[in-house]
């Protein structure tokens, strides 16, 4: 019964963590972050974080392992929007002075 519940939490880590996949990838590509709410990353991330402590907590690997994983890919993206937010005004401001 235990091996059915650990595959289980396997399958569950993978599926949870490949749904992000694409629009990580998207956002690291394209490097364009407009539709993506900062809050929606900083609450995102941080739970996450929360769900791998809580799988150290219970020496879970698909728990540890799914949110790492997940963490790593939120966090990329999270860094991009926040250099894309500090990049738009600068740009902004640079074209201003062309005009």
């Amino acid at each position: 019964m235990k091996e059915g519940l650990s595959l289980l939490g396997y399958v569950a880590a993978a599926l949870t963590t490949a749904a992000f996949i694409p629009q990580a990838v998207r956002t690291l590509r394209t490097r364009d972050t407009r539709g993506i709410s900062l809050w929606m990353y900083v609450v995102f991330t941080a739970g996450v974080a929360c769900w791998a402590a809580y799988g150290v907590a219970l020496n879970s690997w698909p728990i540890i392992l799914a949110n790492m994983i997940t963490f790593l890919l939120a966090a990329l993206s999270w860094y991009s929007r926040c250099g894309t937010a500090r990049a738009v005004p600068e740009a902004s401001a640079r074209l201003r002075r062309l005009d």
